[in-house]
């Protein structure tokens, strides 16, 4: 299928791209990496009066540091080849350069970007629950100025940002990572959507005990969740092979999984403590010997 017409402006800045937008009134998108708007449009899912290209916008693909917080910038139009070969990324938030290793394939990668995954909002995706799991904002600017976003309340439902309609997201922020993290998901097939997505971080002490546990769900809700309770549960703790065990039947209170074409909500429930278990016990394992844990297993196989 081929798009309903459209308008269609590069712009150079921002606030040329706010500008446009609300010239439209709301029913104008910006575009940049295309990988899952271009698609909708063609199938008709959406048919906006025109596109508004922000691709030009140099402030947009910055990759920046804060040297008193330790906080990384994210610019909304960088690709996922640029984090996953960013030396950046991979030393202070190595969870990120590993996640984006799965998003898609190498065509994907080269042209999908991190703003253009936040905004479309897909509770499969990678890039939203890595971002959910480093406890990332996001930065929006609009008519009415700028605001920031917790990505707890980025998402209404799946597909569904809190972003208005002539807003533009710019950058994600991420503060200090913990040390050491693990990802794991299930798909049918590489570069699949994910059936299930676990993201994981913490920091161990010299004792051996754990602090800063985060725990990120994907493809188990209408978005990217926290299982706060059940990384409450192992802040001070050792992550025994029991304890493990614990908080990851504990993660089955947050969840609230779809039936689809990938899988039953009954299969999706099934797997959830299974993979946040295996996750779990990769990073404690990878902290033992001075490495992380990264997988992508297919169901089935």
């Amino acid at each position: 299928m081929k798009p309903a017409p459209f308008g269609y402006h590069r712009v150079s800045s921002v606030e040329e791209a706010v500008a446009a937008l609300s010239a439209y009134e709301g029913t104008a998108r910006p575009i940049a990496g295309g990988q899952s708007l271009v698609p909708m449009l063609n199938m008709r899912l959406l048919r906006p009066d025109a596109l508004i290209d922000i691709n030009p916008v140099r402030s947009l693909r910055r990759v920046d540091v804060d040297g008193a917080t330790g906080a990384v910038t994210i610019g909304a139009t960088s690709r996922y080849s640029t984090i996953e070969t960013s030396g950046v990324i991979a030393e202070r938030l190595p969870l990120l350069a590993r996640v984006v290793r799965h998003v898609g394939d190498r065509q994907v990668r080269n042209r999908g970007t991190v703003g253009g995954s936040l905004s479309h909002g897909d509770p499969t995706a990678e890039v939203p629950l890595a971002c959910l799991t480093l406890g990332g904002r996001v930065r929006v600017q609009g008519p009415d100025g700028v605001r920031h976003i917790r990505m707890e309340d980025l998402y209404e439902t799946s597909y569904a940002s809190v972003l208005a309609p002539c807003e533009v997201l710019t950058d994600v922020v991420l503060p200090e990572a913990p040390a050491h993290s693990g990802f794991l998901e299930c798909c049918r097939r590489h570069n699949d959507f994910a059936v299930v997505s676990v993201a994981c971080v913490g920091d161990r002490d010299r004792s051996g005990r754990w602090s800063r546990i985060r725990i990120g769900l994907g493809g188990v809700a209408d978005t990217p969740v926290l299982a706060a309770n059940a990384a409450g549960y192992l802040e001070g703790s050792r992550l025994t092979d029991e304890e493990i065990r614990e908080a990851a039947q504990a993660t089955l209170a947050v969840i609230d999984p779809p039936s689809d074409v990938r899988a039953s909500a009954e299969y999706r429930r099934h797997l959830v403590p299974v993979y946040v278990r295996r996750a779990l016990t990769a990073m404690r394992d990878g902290a033992d010997h001075g490495r992380d844990a990264s997988s992508s297993d297919g169901a089935g196989r």
